[in-house]
């Protein structure tokens, strides 16, 4: 609900300042989805693990991280949350100003294979940090959220040109069913999330992802054994 309201809230907001995409508007954007998915992530990671995306969710369902009825349940209230979070930034618009309320569409020229491939591999690029910074216990652990939300703002400097960079179907979905303003190619912003969450989810899992080693429980020594002496060096 919260990064919905703000993403989409920077988007309506920077068009009331600025009509069209200019580099400062997209900046602008960049800056406020990155920021809020880190704060987000950071503030809801003690209560649910931080899961804002539905795509993050399916990743870790890959991954073995998450069962089929927690992950069916986050995506559930994820969705949910994207809606009132539209619902609520529409509210609080003017509505001279509304439009789509920060729905997504791919831009003029762009065609719908070369929309999915960028939402793939945004969504690729976001995941594996995620699993890089948040999953892998070598990864830096505390700080994870820092840098999850850049690799998003990063994603949206790339990515907004083309398909608005979703890489989260409740960003997309919520808006969308406010507003109304369903795209011929909606469908991208399922697709390619999916795929390439999962596509980075199983690389980082059986590539670089290291097994949890289980040391053997030592039994208790015995009086008696503790008296006895070794007989030789490692015996």
């Amino acid at each position: 609900m919260l990064f919905v309201y703000l993403g989409c809230g920077s988007v309506v907001a920077t068009g009331m300042l600025s009509l069209g995409m200019s580099a400062s508007r997209l900046i602008a954007i960049a800056l406020a989805h990155g920021l809020a998915i880190a704060f987000l992530a950071g503030a809801t990671g003690a209560i649910s693990g931080g899961h804002l995306n539905p795509a993050v969710t399916l990743g870790f369902v890959v991954a073995g991280k998450e069962t089929l009825l927690r992950a069916g349940l986050y995506i559930a209230a994820q969705l949910l949350g994207g809606v009132i979070g539209a619902a609520l930034l529409k509210d609080a618009t003017p509505k001279f100003w509304e439009g789509a309320l920060g729905s997504h569409n791919i831009s003029h020229g762009v065609y719908p294979s070369q929309a999915l491939l960028m939402e793939i591999m945004l969504t690729f690029t976001l995941i594996f940090v995620i699993f890089g910074v948040a999953v892998d216990r070598r990864g830096p652990g505390v700080i994870a959220p820092i840098p999850i939300g850049f690799a998003v703002l990063v994603d949206h400097l790339v990515g907004v040109p083309y398909t608005g960079a979703s890489m989260n179907p409740a960003r997309s979905f919520g808006p969308a069913f406010v507003s109304g303003a369903w795209s011929n190619n909606f469908w991208i912003y399922w697709f390619g999330p999916c795929i390439g969450a999962t596509l980075a989810s199983a690389l980082y899992r059986y590539v670089f992802l290291e097994p949890v080693t289980v040391l053997p429980t030592l039994a208790p020594m015995s009086s008696s054994t503790n008296n006895k002496q070794p007989n030789a060096v490692g015996k």
